[in-house]
């Protein structure tokens, strides 16, 4: 009896469903939920529906299968957007101060539109949605799953469609993404500008040797006017000679004009489009890492409709549902970042498009009023140049070439041939030659 008296009993726990259910513990988590190391903290927030009475989000979880309900989405533009405190992967735990933990999606969204303005006047139309606000890393949610998804992303993008299907691939892209026909433009834009500048360089160049020619020109003629004894052809020379100097002045004022041009389009070239570019690329970034978390939101979802079309039961939706939960709030937060960087891309083209069209139309200006004033210098210099025919004094000896120093191959040659003939003459009168020396050469 002491023995048997000296053993405590405890009453075994029990749990009531109805008082974890109920309004009072609305905040509460369920005993069986597995957050996965995250923390929530509770919070309302009141929202004045639209003109739909709608608030502006998608509802996901619930009964049977599981113990949570939570935002899956929440659209842009709606009253839950503009106010901003719920976001993707909260858990709604109650609304208008009702718990609606136990119920079905489609009781809490009829919960949410059945409260109207005719409940009260003060209310205007308003409902307060109580609900256990997530705290996600988004570290955490990164995982190799969707770093080579985005890697595989990446790779498919510039793929062929048939060649995708071919090897299996499947391919994620946007609808209706204006972004790229704006890219194309870009890239014809900074083609043309290669070619406008390389264009331009080879006719700069071309300048400029003709320059050259007029300034060699004019030195000649110059040269020639000076040491012309007549008063009349001197003057001539001269301001032929002159003409062509200024020519070349023109070529060299004109090419200092254009020079500043091709450094503008090559600024433009080099430096905006390279930036616009580095800006695509982080926005090309941002758009994978979206695309990524869209793909792994669709493969948890038909993960779960398998198991349910089974009637199995998936450990994570029966706790909660959290790690799909984290990937619904990575997938809200790479979507704000690739909205932003979508937003910036397309404020950076417009600008460069702007630039593009005021720098191209100053600079074609600026080329054509350069050359246009080059050649009518040039025309009007050669028209006050017209000094032909010029009237020169020659002595008469002018055309009298002194032949004493020329070199005669005719005579060379008749003279080769006298000495040929004398010496066949002599060798047929002896059989042998002597050589000035020890040498002696017969010829038998």
């Amino acid at each position: 009896m002491d023995s048997a008296s000296a053993i405590e009993y405890e009453l075994v726990p029990t749990m009531d469903f109805d008082e974890l259910y109920g309004d009072k513990n609305k905040h509460q988590a369920l005993p069986w939920e597995d957050p996965m190391g995250m923390t929530v903290t509770s919070g309302a927030v009141t929202l004045k529906k639209d003109t739909q009475n709608l608030i502006g989000i998608s509802i996901g979880g619930g009964a049977p299968l599981c113990p949570c309900l939570y935002v899956v989405q929440v659209f842009d533009n709606t009253p839950a957007a503009k106010e901003g405190q719920l976001a993707a992967g909260d858990e709604i735990v109650g609304v208008n101060g009702q718990s609606v933990k136990g119920r079905t999606k489609v009781e809490v969204a009829r919960l949410i539109q059945s409260v109207k303005q005719s409940d009260c006047v003060l209310m205007q139309n308003e409902v307060t949605i109580n609900f256990n606000k997530l705290h996600a890393d988004p570290k955490q949610g990164k995982t190799l799953d969707i770093v080579l998804k985005k890697v595989k992303h990446k790779v498919v993008e510039n793929m062929n469609s048939n060649t995708a299907d071919a090897l299996g691939l499947s391919r994620a892209i946007l609808c209706n993404d204006g972004l790229l026909k704006k890219l194309e433009e870009m890239e014809k834009t900074a083609e043309m500008y290669n070619g406008l500048i390389a264009h331009t360089k080879k006719l700069l160049k071309a300048v400029f040797e003709l320059s050259q020619s007029h300034k060699n020109f004019g030195e000649v003629f110059a040269a020639i006017g000076v040491r012309e004894p007549q008063p009349a052809a001197s003057e001539a020379f001269t301001v032929f000679g002159e003409a062509h100097r200024s020519m070349e002045k023109f070529a060299i004022r004109m090419l200092k004009t254009l020079k500043p041009m091709i450094s503008d389009l090559n600024t433009f070239l080099h430096k905006a489009v390279p930036d616009t570019r580095l800006t695509i690329k982080k926005y090309l970034d941002a758009k994978f890492e979206y695309l990524s978390y869209c793909l792994k939101v669709k493969e948890l979802d038909d993960e779960e409709y398998s198991y349910a079309a089974l009637q199995e039961p998936l450990y994570r939706v029966e706790t909660g549902n959290y790690e799909y939960r984290l990937v619904l709030r990575c997938r809200q937060d790479a979507r704000t970042r690739f909205a932003k960087m979508r937003s910036d891309v397309l404020v950076k083209m417009e600008l460069l498009d702007q630039k593009h069209v005021q720098d191209i139309v100053f600079q074609l200006q600026k080329f054509v009023s350069a050359m246009s004033k080059y050649h009518t210098d040039c025309d009007e210099v050669m028209a006050g140049a017209v000094v032909f025919p010029i009237e020169v004094d020659l002595t008469r000896g002018t055309f009298t070439y002194d032949t004493s120093g020329q070199f005669n191959d005719d005579q060379d040659e008749e003279e080769e041939e006298e000495d040929e003939g004398g010496r066949c003459g002599e060798e047929g009168g002896s059989n042998s030659v002597s050589v000035t020396g020890d040498l002696l050469i017969s010829t038998d």
